[in-house]
C-alpha cells in the first residue's frame, strides 16, 4: 500500500461523512497517473504554490493601491489568511483540509493590479468583460506552464470559480452558484471572514476610518479587536454547522453583512479610495490601448484576430503586479530624465 493509499484510507475512516474524499475526486480534465505519496488535492495545492501567478500575489494590492507601509495586506497575505481560517474550520468539522487549502490558495490568482479597481477597469474596457474568479480559473486551466495549465481537479477548480460573492449572499440558495463540495463552501465563508476583518484593520491603520466609526451593534456581536472578531466568526461557523450544512447563526450573518456594507460605504467607495481608483483606471486603460496597438511587444502571434488580441492583452494586463504596471507606464508614457556625466 502506497503512502497516498494510506492517507486515503485514513480520510475514509476519520473525515465527516459529507467530506469530499480525495479517492472520490471527479478527476482532472487530462487524466494523470496517481502520485505514490500525495493525494490529488495535495498535488493541486503544491502546483498552485509553485505557480508564477501565486508568486505575483505578493505585489498585488488588496485594497490600498501600492501602499508604502510594510503591514498592509496584499493578495498573498489575504489568501494565506483565508487558508488558515478555512483549515481551522475544516479540521474542527472533519472536512478535507487539503481540499480547502488548495481552493483557498488558488481562489484569487486572477486578481488584477490595483485590487478591485483594476478588475472594474478591465471589466469596462475588455470587450468580453472581466471577473477575477473566471480569470483565476483561466490561469490554472490555460495560462500557467506556458499555456499547458495546472490541470487541477474538478473540485478545486469549482471552488475557485464559485468563491466570489461581491455584495451577494455568503452562501447562495442557487445551486448553480454554490460550490459542489462542503469544502468549497467553507472557503467561500472564510474569504469574507478574512477580508472584512483585515480590510477594517488596514483602513484603521491608514486613518481612513476609526474603530469608533464602526456601529456599536456590529462590534458587540463580533468583538472589539481583530483577533476577537476572527475568533467569534470562526467559532460561529463551527458551532452552527450541523450534519451536511455549513452555516452561520442569524445574528452573526447580520453582523457580517452589516460590516461589509459599512466597509463598502466608508472604505471601498470612500473619496480617498476613489481618487486612487481614477489614477489606476487611467494607467491600466493607457497600457491596454498601447499593447493592443503595439501587440508585437507582448506576443509572437502578430496575425491574431481582434478577439484573440483582446484576450491576450487582457491576460497580460491582469497578470501585472502593481509595481510592474507603474514601472511600465512610467517607461512608456513619462519623459525620462537626461543623465549628465
Amino acid at each position: 500500500m502506497t503512502i497516498r493509499e494510506q492517507t486515503q484510507l485514513i480520510e475514509k475512516q476519520v473525515l465527516n461523512p459529507y467530506a469530499c474524499l480525495s479517492a472520490n475526486s471527479k478527476g482532472r480534465m487530462k487524466p494523470e497517473e496517481d502520485d505514490d505519496i500525495r493525494t490529488c488535492f495535495q498535488r493541486d495545492r503544491d502546483r498552485i504554490i509553485h505557480s508564477k501567478a501565486f508568486r505575483r500575489l505578493k505585489h498585488k494590492t488588496q485594497v490600498f493601491l501600492a501602499p508604502k507601509g510594510d503591514h498592509y495586506r496584499t493578495r498573498l497575505t489575504h489568501v494565506l489568511e483565508v487558508s488558515q481560517i478555512a483549515r481551522t474550520i475544516a479540521k474542527a468539522l472533519r472536512y478535507n483540509e487539503d481540499l480547502v487549502e488548495a481552493i483557498a490558495l488558488g481562489h484569487d490568482l486572477g486578481h488584477t493590479p490595483f485590487g478591485h479597481a483594476g478588475e472594474a477597469i478591465l471589466r469596462e474596457i475588455h470587450p468580453g468583460g472581466f471577473d477575477h474568479y473566471k480569470q483565476s480559473l483561466r490561469i490554472v486551466d490555460k495560462l500557467e506552464r506556458d499555456g499547458q495549465g495546472l490541470n487541477l481537479t474538478l473540485e478545486v477548480r469549482d471552488g475557485i470559480l464559485k468563491h466570489s460573492k461581491g455584495k451577494g449572499q455568503i452562501l447562495p440558495e442557487d445551486k448553480r452558484s454554490k460550490p459542489i463540495t462542503r469544502e468549497g463552501e467553507i472557503v467561500r465563508i472564510s474569504d469574507i471572514i478574512a477580508y472584512v476583518n483585515h480590510d477594517l484593520d488596514d483602513a484603521i491603520r491608514a486613518s481612513v476610518i476609526k474603530i469608533n466609526d464602526v456601529p456599536k451593534k456590529i462590534l458587540k456581536t463580533l468583538g472589539e479587536d481583530y483577533s476577537k472578531r476572527i475568533d467569534s466568526m470562526v467559532r460561529d461557523v463551527i458551532f452552527n454547522s450541523t450534519g451536511s450544512k455549513i452555516g452561520l447563526s442569524e445574528e452573526m450573518s447580520f453582523a457580517i453583512y452589516s460590516l461589509r456594507d459599512f466597509l463598502y460605504e466608508r472604505v471601498y467607495e470612500s473619496e480617498i479610495i476613489k481618487r486612487e481608483f481614477y489614477k489606476a483606471k487611467g494607467i491600466l486603460k493607457a497600457l491596454y490601448e498601447y499593447f493592443f496597438v503595439n501587440f508585437e511587444e507582448i506576443s509572437k502571434d502578430t496575425e491574431a484576430e481582434t478577439p484573440v488580441r483582446h484576450e491576450i492583452v487582457c491576460d497580460f494586463i491582469a497578470g501585472m503586479t502593481d509595481g510592474f504596471a507603474l514601472m511600465t507606464y512610467e517607461r512608456l508614457f513619462l519623459p525620462q530624465r537626461w543623465t549628465v556625466f
